[in-house]
C-alpha cells in the first residue's frame, strides 16, 4: 500500500488559526519585500565604490549622496517592513499555539476513558503544551526566513551574474558546496535521528513526571533505587541520542562553516586573473568589493535556510505526534440513544483483547448484577478484574458480546447519560489543584452546603477538614498543603457521594491506605454503596464477606461464583485464597533471639 504524501507543514497548521489564516501569507509577503529592500543597499554601495574608483579626481558628489540616502532609506524601509512581518508571524504563531491547545484538549476531553490508561498525563502535556510552544517558535521566528530562503537566492544569483558573470561563478563555488553539505545534513538519516530524538525526549519527560508524582510512595516503601532506574534509563537513552545526533552533524557542519567563509579564496585568484588579462582595474576592484560584501549574505541565507529546514522537521514531528495522539479510535454512539430506567448491570458472553495483544483479556464473561446488589471481583493480578470493571463504564468497546446497563447496551447510551449513572472510586485518586470544596462538588452543579456536609460526614472526612486552617476553602498544593493517600481517598469518596450515582464501581479503593484510613474508608464505602448497584474489586478478602455475590476471575474467565460461605464450602480457588489470606493476617514480627556466651540467651 502506497504511503500517503504529507501536506506541507504550513498547510497542516492552517486549521489551527481560525479566522486569522491571512496572517501567514501576509507575514511571508512582507518578509519577501523586506529581503528585497535589504539587498538594495549592497547594490547602491557598489555604485558608490564604482563611482569613486572610476574617476577619483572628478567624483560626482550629488550622485554619491543620492546613492547613500537611497541606501539608508532602503535599509530603514527593510527594517520597518520586517517589523510588521514579525508582528504578523507572531500573531499567527499565537493563534496556532492557542488553537493547537484548544483543539487538542477538546479532542482529548471527548476521548474514551481507556485513552487515559494508555497515555500518561506527562506524555499528553508534553505533546500538547510543549508541541504548541515549539510550533509557536517556528512560526514566529523561522517563518519570515522562509520568504528570504525563496526570494533572496533568485535576486542574488541574478545580481552576481549580471555584475560580472566570471567573478559571480567564482563566488558561487563555496555556495554550491555549502548547499550540497546542507542537503546531506538534512538527509533521511538526519530526519530519522530527529524522530528518535523526540521519542527519547518524550519518554524522559513522561518518566520524570511519573517519578516525581510517585516520590511519596517511593520514600514510604524505601524503593528509591529501583524506582529511579526507569527514570535514569530514560535520561541515559536521551543522552546517547543527543550524542549520536551531534556526532552525525560534526564533520559536515565543520566543513559547511569553513567553506561558507572562504569566498575570498575563490574571488582573489579570479580578480588577479582578470587584471592580468588587461581588464579595467577600477571596475575589477569595484566588482571584487561588491562580491566580498554580498558573499556573506549567501552564507547567512544558507544558515537561515538550514535552520528553517531543521525547524520544519521539528514542526512536522510535533504535528505528527499530536495527530498520532488524537488519532485514537473514538466511541460510536447510536443516534437513537436511550435513557437508563433501571440500574442492573449485565455482561453477556463478553470477549475483549487489548490493542496489540493476541491474548484475550476476557473470554466469554457472563454475569448479571441486579439493581441494588453488590458483587465483588477477586483473583490474582492480571486475571481481568480491572478490565471487567472498566468495561462496565465503557472505557473501551468489547470485541464480542454485550455490556448492558438497565437492560440497554452501553453502545446505545449517550456518554453523559452513562457517566451520570456511574460513580468511580479508583485505587489511584486524583485531586485537582483547587479548593477542597471544588474537589468535592466536581461533576455536579448546584450542590448545597447541607449536601456537602453530609457527604463529608458520610465519607469520614470531617476530621481532615477540621485540621485545615481554611477548612473546605483550603487550596490543594498551595503553601505545602497536601493530603496522604488515605485522606485523598476519603475526599474522593465524598465526591462520589455528592454525585450520588445509582451504580458504583470500586477498583481496590483501599489498596494504598494505612490501617487507620482503611477502617474509615471501609465505613465510607458501605455508606456509598448502600442501596446501589455496586461492582467492587477487592484484594483484602475480609471486605467481601458480606457481598451478595463473589466472582473469582482467573485468566479472563469466571472460575467460581457464589457467596462467601458457598465458595468456602466448595474447597476451590476461593478457599485456597481465603486460607492464604488468613495466614498472612496472622503473621507477626518477632524479635530475633541472640545467644550469648555459655549458651545463655542474651
Amino acid at each position: 500500500m502506497q504511503k500517503k504524501k504529507k501536506e506541507f507543514v504550513l498547510k497542516r497548521l492552517m486549521p489551527y488559526m481560525g479566522r486569522k489564516k491571512a496572517l501567514l501569507p501576509l507575514a511571508l509577503f512582507l518578509s519577501g519585500i523586506s529581503v528585497c529592500l535589504n539587498i538594495v543597499p549592497f547594490v547602491l554601495v557598489w555604485y558608490i565604490v564604482r563611482e569613486i574608483l572610476s574617476a577619483p579626481q572628478a567624483i560626482d558628489v550629488s550622485n554619491v549622496g543620492l546613492y547613500a540616502w537611497l541606501a539608508f532609506a532602503s535599509a530603514i524601509g527593510g527594517i520597518v517592513v520586517y517589523f510588521f512581518a514579525l508582528m504578523s508571524s507572531h500573531l499567527a504563531a499565537f493563534r496556532v499555539e492557542v488553537g493547537m491547545q484548544k483543539v487538542g484538549m477538546k479532542r482529548i476531553l471527548s476521548m474514551p476513558l481507556g485513552f487515559f490508561d494508555k497515555h500518561s498525563s506527562g506524555k499528553i502535556r508534553k505533546i500538547v503544551n510543549d508541541g504548541a510552544g515549539t510550533t509557536h517558535a517556528f512560526l514566529a521566528h523561522q517563518l519570515p526566513d522562509m520568504a528570504g530562503s525563496i526570494v533572496s537566492p533568485i535576486i542574488l544569483i541574478l545580481l552576481i551574474l549580471l555584475v560580472d558573470w566570471r567573478m559571480g561563478l567564482a563566488s558561487l563555488v563555496p555556495i554550491i558546496l555549502g548547499f550540497v553539505t546542507m542537503k546531506f545534513m538534512n538527509s533521511t538519516k538526519g530526519q530519522n535521528f530527529q524522530k528518535l530524538y523526540f521519542d527519547s525526549l518524550e519518554e524522559m519527560s513522561s518518566e520524570s513526571v511519573e517519578y516525581i508524582r510517585g516520590i511519596p510512595v517511593v520514600k514510604t516503601f524505601g524503593q528509591s533505587i529501583f524506582s529511579f532506574k526507569r527514570f535514569h534509563d530514560s535520561i541515559i537513552k536521551y543522552k546517547e541520542m543527543v550524542l549520536a545526533f551531534t556526532l552525525l552533524w560534526r564533520k559536515p557542519m565543520s566543513f559547511f562553516t569553513v567553506i561558507m567563509q572562504s569566498a575570498a579564496f575563490f574571488l582573489i585568484p579570479m580578480a588577479i586573473l582578470l587584471i592580468g588579462r588587461g581588464e579595467n582595474l577600477a571596475l575589477v576592484l569595484a566588482n571584487f568589493i561588491f562580491y566580498i560584501l554580498i558573499s556573506p549574505l549567501f552564507s547567512s541565507l544558507l544558515m537561515k535556510s538550514m535552520h528553517f529546514q531543521r525547524n520544519i522537521m521539528i514542526a512536522e514531528q510535533v504535528i505528527d505526534r499530536l495527530d498520532s495522539l488524537l488519532d485514537y479510535p473514538g466511541m460510536t454512539y447510536s443516534k437513537n440513544t436511550k435513557s437508563i430506567g433501571s440500574h442492573s448491570l449485565e455482561f453477556k458472553d463478553v470477549v475483549f483483547s487489548y490493542e496489540g495483544s493476541d491474548k484475550r483479556a476476557l473470554d466469554k464473561i457472563s454475569f448479571t448484577l441486579r439493581e441494588g446488589e453488590t458483587a465483588a471481583l477477586v483473583g490474582a493480578s492480571g486475571g481481568g478484574k480491572t478490565t471487567i470493571a472498566r468495561l462496565a463504564a465503557r472505557f473501551w468497546d468489547v470485541d464480542e458480546g454485550e455490556v448492558l446497563v438497565g437492560g440497554i447496551n452501553v453502545r446505545d447510551i449517550s456518554q453523559k447519560e452513562l457517566m451520570d449513572n456511574i460513580s468511580f472510586v479508583f485505587q489511584s485518586t486524583k485531586l485537582f489543584k483547587g479548593s477542597l470544596r471544588e474537589n468535592v462538588v466536581f461533576g455536579k452543579e448546584g450542590v448545597g452546603e447541607e449536601e456537602i456536609n453530609q457527604a463529608i460526614d458520610s465519607s469520614q472526612s470531617r476530621e481532615i477538614i477540621e485540621n485545615l486552617s481554611d477548612g473546605l476553602d483550603t487550596v490543594m498544593g498551595s503553601k505545602g498543603t497536601y493530603l496522604s493517600g488515605g485522606e485523598q481517598q476519603r475526599i474522593a469518596l465524598a465526591r462520589a457521594m455528592v454525585k450520588n450515582a445509582p451504580i458504583v464501581v470500586l477498583d481496590e479503593a483501599t489498596a494504598f491506605a494505612d490501617p487507620e484510613n482503611e477502617h474509615l474508608i471501609q465505613k465510607a464505602l458501605k455508606k456509598l454503596s448502600h442501596g446501589k448497584t455496586t461492582l467492587m474489586i477487592a484484594h483484602r478478602l475480609t471486605s467481601v464477606q458480606d457481598v451478595d455475590r463473589i466472582l473469582v476471575i482467573e485468566n479472563g474467565k469466571i472460575a467460581e461464583e457464589g457467596t462467601h460461605a458457598d465458595l468456602l464450602n466448595r474447597d476451590g480457588i476461593y478457599r485456597t485464597m481465603w486460607d492464604e489470606y488468613q495466614e498472612t493476617v496472622a503473621w507477626k514480627i518477632a524479635a530475633k533471639e541472640t545467644v550469648g556466651i555459655g549458651g545463655q540467651n542474651a
